[in-house]
């Protein structure tokens, strides 16, 4: 009754199933653990954001390149503010309040600068309300945070923005700002003077638990789905053969009609014959 699971359209069946089965499971592991390490990192962030106000400062030196671990790290390094570039960053809310970050850059010993987000300003920009910078030599303590992208621009910024004005922070949007070179990474003060609030630290694109995540999260749903697919079809195919085949084996499979005397008749007449 089994024996149609030697023929060649089996072997194929079987093959198909032997093989699509531990693929479809193993990348079902494969998006479930990208969703936990989505979940674990949420969690680091989280608590980053929580102790950045009291958390211990490391070099930043030590945490340059900034990578997803040590983005939202706190970091702390020496330099002389750029009292010739002051800039606003436009279109950032706060509370549900409109505002713009106060973004200085820090000259530091290494040559690079590194931009600073003193705080957040509510209402419209207007740099005779930021407080002024400090002078000489400081020590800034702060959260390492990743360059903006464009998509993180105000509305306002599609337009163009008047001098003394930057769109998102990154290497790339300064590039034309200043004449020196500036770290891909910014800092965010938490300890900030009036009327400036601290800027809360975010966690960096595609981390987190974001829409990406949960696509990772749905990936292993459809995964395993298609596993399960594939068996359930394996043994409707396999039922269905051994149906028939036991029909076949208990003679209940009508044969074919024999052509009768007139069918044959017909078919060896030429349809060019005259009647």
């Amino acid at each position: 009754m089994y024996r149609f699971l030697l023929t060649p359209r089996w072997w194929g069946i079987n093959i198909f199933a032997v093989l699509a089965i531990p693929v479809c499971l193993l990348m079902g592991s494969w998006q479930l653990g990208r969703f936990d390490a989505r979940v674990d990192n949420h969690r680091e962030q989280q608590d980053n954001a929580s102790r950045a106000a009291h958390a211990k400062a490391e070099p930043l030196g030590s945490l340059l390149p900034i990578t997803e671990k040590t983005a939202g790290r706190t970091a702390e390094t020496r330099g002389r503010y750029d009292t010739g570039h002051p800039l606003l960053v436009p279109d950032r809310t706060l509370d549900g309040k409109s505002g713009a970050y106060v973004l200085s850059l820090l000259r530091t010993d290494g040559g690079k600068a590194i931009p600073v987000v003193r705080g957040w300003l509510p209402g419209k920009p207007d740099a005779a309300d930021v407080p002024p910078m400090p002078r000489g030599e400081v020590t800034v303590k702060g959260v390492l945070q990743a360059s903006e992208s464009h998509e993180a621009a105000g509305p306002g910024a599609a337009g163009g923005l008047p001098k003394g004005q930057l769109g998102f922070i990154s290497a790339a949007g300064l590039v034309n700002v200043v004449p020196y070179d500036v770290h891909n990474a910014w800092l965010t003060v938490q300890h900030t003077e009036k009327p400036l609030r601290p800027v809360p630290p975010v966690a960096p694109d595609n981390t987190g638990l974001d829409m990406k995540a949960f696509q990772n999260l749905g990936y292993t749903a459809e995964w395993f789905v298609f596993a399960g697919f594939v068996i359930f079809m394996w043994f409707r195919l396999f039922r269905r053969e051994r149906e028939i085949a036991k029909d076949a084996a208990l003679g209940l499979i009508p044969e074919p009609p024999e052509p009768s005397p007139e069918d044959d008749a017909g078919r060896s007449r030429s349809p060019a014959a005259p009647v």
